[in-house]
């Protein structure tokens, strides 16, 4: 053989072991967990403890020019579903780098984030570090203040499995444990018994008022000061009836999943006609942006094998049961709570989150109702900021609460 055939041979056997090599390297890489990936089985330990966490960053505009300045850490913890099973959530721990100037201890806000979709791509923690998630300002505000904050992904949302959107335990159970596990981990270095609060819109305000009502028996040695709840679905029933052939129906579409997923028995999927079926799984996958676009005005009565619309389903055995269990107002809140809510609120119906702050009232908890006059649900959300942060400095404060039952 000549050298340089030699040569070339040995290029050629090179070329291949490098190949060789890079292809192995990104089948391990395809095959190595995620971050997002729980071990099984879980580790044992209680309600909160940190399972993992990893540095993480949160940048507040897509453009990633705005960083917070805040130490952030991603976590996975441990929590309960709604069976009282344990499971593996993740979520996102954020400290302020600035030292805390304000009475006490440093507080923590438990912040529920509000839908988000159902798809794994769509967790607060995934959008946190994009610069993508909507709620990045008002999260950025509680950082300003010198709060730290925990933002839960919720179950299922990130980690495998179906996100159990609004279910009232699921998530509930989600926003408590994520104060704790941010207590836990040395690395964000917060007080590990301070002040808390809870707060969210939307679906987040369902979570951080569900939070609320759980706290006294859940987590009862959290100090929780307060809770803020904004345009909670307090009432799955009336949202589904309202978002019927709306915009939004999507976020039914969500529901939809998720009640199918904490409750099997249901099985959903056996009333849908073929596009219903179609639309049940591909909703799955997707975000609030895509399910928005991709369902708008929808009927229901389209989807069901027997033309009847979804919601009529509703009174009748096992759905109504099942959904009656996640009413939000049929317990006392274990601390103080702030409820804003836009009497035009397009989405979530007035009516039933004043029905929710009613009940906690006759309860004898301490509620401060406040109604808005602010078109759409999204206005909504923006005009409750300004009165949402005034009302937690003075919980933190130690200022007394006032509420107004009786006079809404």
């Amino acid at each position: 053989m000549r050298p340089g055939s030699r040569r070339g041979v040995s290029a050629a056997v090179s070329a291949a072991t490098v190949a060789a090599l890079l292809t192995f390297g990104a089948q391990q890489a395809i095959a190595e967990p995620s971050f997002y990936d729980p071990p099984s089985p879980l580790p044992a330990g209680a309600p909160g403890d940190i399972i993992r966490h990893e540095p993480s960053t949160f940048y507040v505009d897509p453009v990633k020019l705005i960083k917070a300045d805040a130490d952030v850490q991603r976590i996975m913890y441990r929590s309960t579903d709604t069976h009282g099973k344990a499971n593996a959530v993740t979520g996102t721990v954020l400290t302020p780098k600035k030292a805390w100037t304000g009475a006490g201890e440093r507080p923590v806000i438990g912040y529920a984030a509000g839908t988000q979709g159902v798809g794994d791509q769509c967790a607060p923690s995934k959008a946190l570090s994009a610069g993508m998630e909507y709620e990045g300002p008002f999260i950025a505000g509680l950082l300003l203040r010198g709060y730290g904050v925990v933002v839960t992904d919720y179950e299922g949302l990130g980690t495998p499995g179906v996100h159990t959107y609004v279910n009232r335990v699921a998530e509930g159970n989600a926003v408590l444990d994520s104060i704790r596990a941010a207590q836990r981990l040395p690395e964000a270095n917060l007080p590990d018994s301070g002040p808390v609060a809870t707060a969210g819109y939307s679906q987040g305000g369902g979570a951080s008022a569900s939070a609320a009502e759980l706290q006294p028996s859940y987590a009862p040695e959290l100090r929780l000061k307060g809770s803020y709840a904004g345009a909670v679905p307090a009432d799955l029933a009336a949202v589904g009836k309202n978002i019927d052939g709306h915009y939004a129906f999507g976020f039914l579409g969500f529901t939809l999943v998720s009640m199918d997923a904490a409750y099997p028995e249901l099985n959903i999927p056996a009333v849908l006609n073929a596009k219903g079926a179609e639309a049940f799984e591909k909703v799955k996958q997707e975000c609030t942006v895509d399910a928005i676009f991709g369902h708008a005005f929808t009927q229901s009565k389209n989807l069901t094998k027997d033309g009847r619309p979804l919601t009529a389903y509703l009174g009748e055995e096992p759905y109504k049961t099942r959904v009656g269990q996640q009413l939000i107002g049929a317990r006392k809140p274990g601390a103080p709570t702030l409820v804003v809510h836009s009497a035009l609120d397009d989405i979530v119906p007035y009516e039933q989150g004043r029905t929710m702050a009613r009940s906690w009232c006759a309860k004898g908890a301490k509620v401060q109702f406040s109604t808005s006059l602010v078109p759409t649900h999204v206005g909504g959300a923006v005009r409750a900021f300004p009165e949402a942060f005034a009302w937690l400095e003075g919980r933190f404060a130690g200022l007394p609460a006032v509420g107004n039952c009786g006079l809404f």
